[in-house]
């Protein structure tokens, strides 16, 4: 079952429920979906909808944290919103995952000892293996704290 048909069938619910502001979250993503669907002329991959659903969750965490503070209307709307499209989001791998992965990247380009020159080149065949299932920020900040 597509991510398209499990955000349709919640979004059906909630109109049962008669929660408009779970329904107009949930209508927002499914339109994304459609839209890069539509754009890719063919189904879309797990992996593809992942990004798409981590890509609603960042630009509504932009507009959360760049609202004025004087705006509650809006931090709360992007707040519920937020919640909602976290539901659909893809668990991210934790530090200690990341870990295991770069130790395989050092074993595949033979570094022992990385050091801090050496980061471009992990990087370059780490971030491929982790795309859509980690935070950059984090595994940067991971391959960094390994670094020193």
């Amino acid at each position: 079952m597509s991510k398209i048909d499990v955000v349709r069938a919640a979004m059906v619910q909630a109109m049962k429920a008669k929660d408009k502001a779970r329904k107009d979250s949930l209508s927002m993503l499914l339109s994304a979906l459609k839209n890069a669907e539509i754009d890719k002329r063919e189904p879309l991959t797990e992996a593809e909808e992942d990004a798409i659903v981590k890509k609603e969750i960042r630009q509504t965490q932009e507009t959360y944290d760049l609202a004025p503070a004087d705006r509650d209307d809006i931090r709360e709307e992007a707040g519920a919103r937020l919640a909602v499209y976290k539901e659909f989001a893809p668990e991210d791998m934790s530090v200690d995952q990341i870990k295991e992965v770069i130790d395989g990247v050092l074993k595949e380009l033979g570094i022992e000892n990385p050091t801090p020159k050496d980061k471009g080149a992990i990087m370059k065949v780490l971030m491929p293996k982790v795309k859509g299932k980690a935070d950059g920020k984090v595994v940067n900040e991971t391959l960094g704290a390994m670094l020193k």
